[in-house]
């Protein structure tokens, strides 16, 4: 399993992490044994990144992931995240912080974190998550109770403004690289330019890339929809599956540190390690490449995205 240095910080990450939200019911019902069994097969075939936060399950993907790594926190590079706590409840505010990653650690039976993430900054008062809840993150780093920080979220120019004005280590951006949207490469260039690390989770766009469609749930548009399902079909009448590529597609690019992606299953992480370990079928991606071009790098709307672009610290 290829490893890459993460920005600056020296930690060395797998270029396949695992995020651990399905571990906690996010996508329906787990059972603990089976998430507990597929984070032990990924450490042993090299996987040492994994990621988690107290609003995935509401505490429980932090509770389970705390057991799969008991006797083997030394052998991963560990992350959680904190600021979003429900799906309308965010606070950034210094004590709520402070109190909420002390409760992560003691679920996650550890007296640290390696990477501490302030979550979808997006739906916050940008004037709290400056001012306060990143500056409590790094004051969190000195105390020792996370190595490095980061911040995530899903629009790119928010997280870039972050970036130009606390100095975190890495960003976590999601959704923005995949087969139809790699807005994420210009602002990447940049963050590393600057010495940050780059995550790239949710290659499948949140489940838009699948072999069945898009779900009815998905936030993007109808075009969207339409678009990707046609390019769904298309690989189905080719007995190939638009996940399985664009997996392969997400791993292809030297631009991020890692791709994340979830995996609470084996089924799943192993069709995961496959697609890295799988050369791309050129043919067919640039036949799917054709069919999303309509829909190249459009993106949805997430979090108050006016207050950030009015708001100067």
């Amino acid at each position: 399993m290829e490893k890459r240095v993460l920005g600056n910080t020296g930690v060395e990450v797998s270029v396949l992490s695992v995020g651990a939200a399905a571990m906690g019911g996010e996508f329906g019902p787990r059972r603990l044994e089976e998430s507990v069994r597929t984070v032990h097969h990924a450490i042993d075939v090299g996987i040492n990144y994994f990621d988690t936060s107290p609003y995935y399950g509401r505490t429980k993907s932090e509770t389970v992931l705390g057991q799969a790594l008991v006797g083997k926190r030394d052998q991963v590079v560990l992350s959680t995240k904190t600021g979003r706590f429900d799906a309308a409840e965010f606070d950034f505010s210094a004590s709520r912080v402070r109190h909420e990653v002390d409760r992560s650690l003691r679920r996650l039976q550890t007296d640290h974190v390696d990477l501490l993430i302030a979550h979808d900054v997006e739906f916050a008062d940008p004037a709290e998550v400056l001012n306060e809840g990143l500056p409590t993150l790094l004051e969190l780093k000195k105390a020792g109770k996370t190595r490095f920080v980061g911040v995530s979220g899903l629009p790119l120019a928010v997280l870039d403004k972050v970036v130009d004005h606390i100095d975190v280590d890495f960003v976590l951006s999601y959704c923005h690289y995949s087969l139809n949207d790699t807005a994420l490469v210009p602002y990447a260039e940049k963050w590393r330019k600057k010495g940050l690390g780059v995550i790239s989770a949710s290659p499948l766009s949140m489940g838009l890339l699948t072999k069945q469609g898009p779900p009815d749930w998905h936030p993007s548009d109808d075009e969207i929809k339409r678009v990707v399902q046609k390019a769904a079909d298309h690989c189905n009448a080719k007995e190939a599956d638009l996940s399985f590529l664009s997996m392969q597609y997400a791993y292809q690019t030297p631009l991020v540190d890692t791709t994340m992606t979830g995996a609470s299953r084996m089924a799943t992480l192993e069709a995961n390690i496959e697609a890295l370990n799988t050369p791309i079928d050129a043919t067919l991606l640039a036949e799917v490449e054709a069919i999303l071009a309509p829909i190249k790098d459009k993106t949805w709307a997430s979090g108050d995205e006016a207050a950030w672009a009015a708001y100067r610290p």
